[in-house]
């Protein structure tokens, strides 16, 4: 799988760059990359091969995101929240589905799911809420049994690739008991209103909008066929939620370094000792952010949910998020004003870069996690805030 799924993604990222201007300025969906990604059958990246995908490891996920946001970041995003929910679905062994209690109907009902991403069918991620961010616990929409399936009612935020996904992964809480958080894949169409809400600093191209359901949908579309699985499934892979995010973000700094390289070297200013240090850092910080996060897919690849490998998953997306921002601000310094101009590759790259430490989980977040592992507490219950 590596090397088609990679080569894929080194030819379409030119592809993504020639477009990304256009989108960034316009805020507006790159449609034209997704239908590239199709083609490519990258949507079946982490779909089993028994089911029509390219079976890939986490560690080649992260390697083909990266590749994916050097063309533009905004893509790549959107890109692994897709990848998110067929690598989180995916990865439901056999073993597993019988510890959790998975009824062999909600099986069928994930091959299914799957088999269409397979065949160019992609989700979106409507997690997040307004006032509760990404924090599974203290969500407001609700889901209750009905004799047609499941009823979701409520309104979601930054929903990348709202209004342009083929279904949508949505997290919600029962009407019965609050305490019980499940998953739903809910399929476009009616019920669902988009609120184009997206008009942010960076990742502009995003689309990531306001959700507002109101929808009812088939039994099967309980994930899992069991009520309350969110919070077990945020425990067991956390990659998913906090580190995925990790291999986009050392794409977009290796972007900005790319960017900043070619605009030096055309105005000539390539001689100068303080800009080449400038680049000379940035690489190096680059490397070392893109190592933790090989070492962190290479451990959830061998012990997924290991308390050590969970560390690493932390440290990625500490290091990438606070890496992006600090390298495309130093090689935008580098290279001047004139870069600073709309429209230039570093500047949008410095606006993207920059909102790597805001997904969840936050930079702060990330490094306080970590900071109660190495004091010895437990990192999922000893902050301040719940995790999830």
């Amino acid at each position: 799988m590596t090397v088609q799924a990679l080569e894929a993604a080194r030819r379409l990222a030119p592809r993504f760059a020639a477009r990304a201007a256009d989108h960034d300025r316009d805020g507006s969906f790159p449609i034209e990359d997704f239908r590239d990604l199709r083609e490519a059958g990258l949507f079946g990246l982490m779909v089993p091969r028994a089911l029509g995908g390219m079976e890939a490891s986490f560690a080649e996920y992260a390697a083909v995101a990266t590749e994916l946001a050097r063309g533009n970041g905004a893509t790549a995003l959107v890109f692994n929240m897709h990848a998110s929910v067929t690598g989180a679905l995916g990865a439901v062994t056999e073993e597993l589905a019988e510890a959790l209690g998975v009824p062999d109907e909600a099986l069928v009902a994930r091959d299914r799911l799957l088999t269409a991403a397979a065949q160019g069918s992609w989700y979106a991620v409507a997690m997040s809420e307004r006032g509760a961010g990404a924090r599974l616990s203290q969500l407001t929409t609700a889901y209750e049994a009905t004799d047609e399936g499941w009823h979701l009612k409520g309104s979601k935020t930054f929903c990348s690739g709202a209004g342009h996904a083929d279904g949508y992964l949505v997290a919600a809480r029962s009407a019965a008991d609050q305490s019980v958080v499940s998953q739903f894949l809910v399929p476009a169409g009616d019920g669902l209103t988009v609120e184009p809400t997206w008009d942010a600093l960076g990742m502009r191209a995003t689309s990531s909008h306001d959700l507002h359901l109101d929808v009812t949908v088939p039994a099967d579309r309980l994930l899992g066929g069991v009520e309350g699985l969110a919070l077990v499934v945020a425990q067991l892979m956390p990659h998913w939620l906090v580190a995925s995010y990790a291999a986009v973000y050392v794409g977009v700094a290796r972007a900005a370094i790319d960017a900043a390289a070619e605009h030096l070297n055309a105005r000539n200013l390539a001689g100068l000792p303080a800009v080449r240090a400038r680049l000379g850092r940035a690489d190096a910080a680059t490397a070392a952010a893109q190592l933790v996060v090989a070492e962190a897919a290479r451990r959830v690849d061998e012990a997924p949910g290991d308390e050590e490998t969970n560390r690493w998953v932390w440290r990625a997306k500490l290091l990438a998020g606070t890496t992006a921002a600090e390298v495309a601000a130093s090689v935008l310094e580098a290279a001047g004003t004139s870069a600073t101009r709309r429209g230039h590759p570093l500047e949008r790259l410095y606006r993207d870069a920059r909102c790597g430490s805001l997904h969840p989980a936050t930079s702060d977040v990330c490094a306080d996690w970590l900071g109660i592992a190495a004091l010895g507490g437990d990192p999922d219950r000893d902050g301040s805030a719940p995790r999830w």
